[in-house]
């Protein structure tokens, strides 16, 4: 995609302004703000503890071989827990109203192998700017190897999608770690959508923090605590897999659900103002469990999410019933399974009707 697409504003112009005035009122009558407060970082702390103390373990802790690739096991589910609630608020500014506040923690995508910038332009720009629409949201491109969305072309591999997706799934920060930031930085580029990046100077970030991450979790595990190297990649493709599935998971049951539109873009142009558009392609799942909302930093609450990405998780569930009544006024989707399960059933169902060919675009 090299070219903006542009929204209708004339689609229910008065959602979004009069949301938005609910939403501030909300604020303003509880006399709180809309970044993270302490449980945040309460919650921060207890994340970077599932990742840093197992690997201080495997280092100075004799331990048999089931203890050691628990410790990686712990240490995958803080990795996708720093993304879902650390990383991922920082990098939409939405924990501090100080950028360096914002900066320094988005930054924690290094201890996820992955990169800010190319991060940043895929999750921020695109896929929060054309949600859902094919060929604009990147989040659906998954280079043919998975059918994501109705208008992507049909593989004969496809018809078992459904059954391969969660390994492909758990390769996630694996291909972030490899491949995935060196090809993102050079189309973003191509296609225009790098804005003032240096690319030179990106190229370089990437390069030191790869190193530096292996040098980190495949060094310090062989030279410290004195393990054979291929037993700690065995345990860092362990942590890496587990976090990519629930990574995954968790990302696709807001948009690839049988429920929400898929829609397509002509000229370059959609039917929908941004707002709706937000409305029409999200789902929400589990939004009454604590121990859901909890780990996953809130993004059960993705229809909250996208309409106020700069507001920190910590808030959606005050403000959901905000948006759910404002949408139910202005008679606009509201879309929402009861239960996480429930959600990850109709997302591998959805995939299957794609598989075989009986979902259409809307």
């Amino acid at each position: 995609m090299s070219k903006r697409i542009s929204f209708n504003n004339k689609d229910n112009p008065e959602f979004y302004s009069t949301l938005q005035k609910k939403v501030r009122a909300y604020f303003a009558e509880n006399n709180s703000k809309p970044r993270a407060n302490g449980r945040f970082w309460r919650k921060a702390f207890v994340m970077a503890a599932m990742y840093w103390v197992p690997l201080l373990l495997i280092m100075f802790l004799p331990m048999p071989i089931w203890a050691f690739f628990a410790c990686w096991i712990v240490l995958g589910i803080g990795m996708a827990g720093i993304g879902m609630n650390v990383m991922h608020d920082a990098n939409h500014g939405s924990v501090s109203e100080k950028a360096w506040v914002n900066k320094t923690l988005g930054a924690s995508i290094y201890l996820l192998s992955g990169n800010v910038f190319t991060w940043k332009t895929q999750h921020n720009v695109l896929h929060h700017s054309y949600t859902n629409i094919h060929g604009a949201d990147e989040d659906l491109d998954a280079r043919g190897l998975l059918r994501l969305h109705p208008e992507e072309k049909y593989k004969p591999m496809h018809k078992y999608q459904h059954i391969y997706a969660p390994f492909l799934y758990g390769l996630l920060t694996i291909n972030w770690l490899l491949t995935k930031d060196f090809t993102q930085l050079f189309r973003y580029h191509k296609i225009g959508v790098a804005g003032n990046n240096n690319k030179s100077k990106e190229l370089i970030n990437i390069i030191f923090w790869k190193i530096a991450y292996l040098a980190i979790f495949l060094g310090l595990p062989v030279f410290v605590g004195g393990y054979s190297v291929w037993l700690v990649v065995l345990g860092i493709l362990t942590a890496h897999f587990l976090a990519g599935v629930l990574l995954s998971i968790i990302f696709q049951l807001a948009h690839v659900m049988p429920d929400v539109s898929h829609p397509v873009q002509e000229d370059n142009k959609t039917q929908h103002s941004w707002a709706v558009l937000q409305l029409l392609t999200t789902a929400n799942f589990s939004t009454k469990s604590r121990i859901v909302t909890w780990y996953t930093g809130g993004l059960n609450f993705q229809i909250e999410h996208h309409l106020f990405p700069n507001i920190s998780h910590i808030h959606y569930p005050k403000i959901a019933e905000i948006v759910r009544k404002t949408a139910e006024e202005m008679k606009l989707p509201y879309y929402e399974y009861k239960t996480f399960w429930g959600a990850t059933a109709a997302h591998f169902n959805y995939l299957k009707s794609l598989a075989s060919g009986n979902s259409v675009a809307v």
